[in-house]
């Protein structure tokens, strides 16, 4: 009677750190997809930056020009 006890108190503790590490993984992966949002919105002004700094210098080259 003991040993089938002992397997199901070991099984449900089993259960239990494998939930506790899952919500861990959730809590990473949540954390991480907004390092991903930030980082892609930061890639974006920079293009945008550097699209109106490209049409900027397109425009003071044909003004330079003869």
């Amino acid at each position: 009677m003991l040993w089938p006890m002992l397997a199901i108190a070991l099984g449900f503790l089993g259960l239990a750190v494998l939930a506790v590490l899952a919500v861990r993984v959730f809590v990473e992966v949540r954390r991480l997809s907004g390092q991903v949002a930030d980082a892609g919105r930061r890639i974006a002004d920079a293009s945008g930056d550097l699209e109106r700094a490209a049409a900027d210098l397109a425009r003071s080259g044909r003004s330079a020009r003869p």
